[in-house]
């Protein structure tokens, strides 16, 4: 089984990678892990003003910011995962990811950092759910 861990580095993707850990711990073949972190561009003029160069800087800043604690945690538990990282639509790649990868699930949390926080689902699960064929687990 191939599952793909949405993490943005928020409590709910955190639990999200527990959940993956639990699952894989209980299948007769652990299950092979990618982890899957998708920072939001900049809008374009603050791109153009800062330069890719520090532009670079950040996404890779935010990418091991958020990616840390999951890396901890598979370390702790004796495993290992792939990483795809990427800028865009979080909703529409973790899909396209998920779809093309060849995952079998994909796991991520209710909420993420988004503005709406506090809504029914987060606006990337929602993507989620409606733009790939793949099963989802939604944790909160």
């Amino acid at each position: 089984m191939r599952i793909l861990v949405a993490i943005d580095g928020s409590r709910y993707g955190e639990a999200a990678l527990e959940r993956a850990l639990d699952l894989s711990s209980r299948l007769a073949e652990p299950a092979e892990l990618t982890l899957i972190h998708v920072a939001l561009p900049a809008p374009p003029r603050a791109a153009a003003a800062v330069g890719a160069e520090i532009l670079e800087s950040w996404y890779r800043h935010e990418r091991d910011g958020a990616l840390a604690h999951a890396r901890e945690r598979l370390a702790a538990a004796g495993r290992r995962a792939a990483e795809i990282t990427a800028v865009g639509s979080p909703g529409r790649l973790i899909a396209e990811h998920a779809d093309g990868g060849g995952f079998d699930l994909v796991v991520m949390g209710s909420h993420g950092h988004g503005a709406l926080a506090g809504l029914v689902l987060g606006s990337t699960v929602s993507a989620v759910l409606s733009l790939s064929k793949v099963p989802l687990l939604i944790v909160r």
